[in-house]
């Protein structure tokens, strides 16, 4: 049975899910992962995005959600990759292990920037995951 992981950030446009994407992608076998925003702007960003279809990552189920749609959910791993997100993450009905671990948002910035959070996201964040779930 795969673990469950919510990577969470505050607009989930961007980092989070590229993360999500990431560990689908890669650790799928052991986990399913699933992302959202204590705030989230309702909108993928566009190039990260793209640079996920150009990777093979993108998924049309990917998108932006707020907090309160995945609650219910059993998460078995909260990982926070923002500090407003740390800051501000709730509760959830059940104790579940936080981790943090913050990247620096690539938003409006040169596509190699998203390149090097991207590969920041499979370098730091994946092993982690992976070690507690899998």
């Amino acid at each position: 049975m795969k673990k469950n992981v919510l990577i969470l950030c505050t607009g989930n446009s961007c980092r989070s899910i590229m993360a999500e994407a990431l560990i689908n992608a890669k650790l799928g076998a052991c986990i399913k992962a699933q992302s959202s925003g204590v705030k989230a702007s309702g909108v993928v960003n566009p190039t990260a995005q793209a640079l996920l279809q150009e990777r093979g990552y993108w998924s049309e189920a990917y998108h932006s959600k707020v907090i309160e749609t995945v609650l219910d959910t059993p998460f078995d791993l909260v990982v926070t990759v923002c500090d407003h997100a740390k800051e501000t993450c709730p509760r959830f009905p059940k104790a579940v292990k936080t981790l943090h671990i913050s990247f620096d948002d690539p938003s409006g910035k040169a596509v190699e920037e998203y390149e090097k959070t991207l590969h920041l996201i499979e370098k730091e964040l994946l092993p982690v995951v992976k070690k507690e779930l899998c």
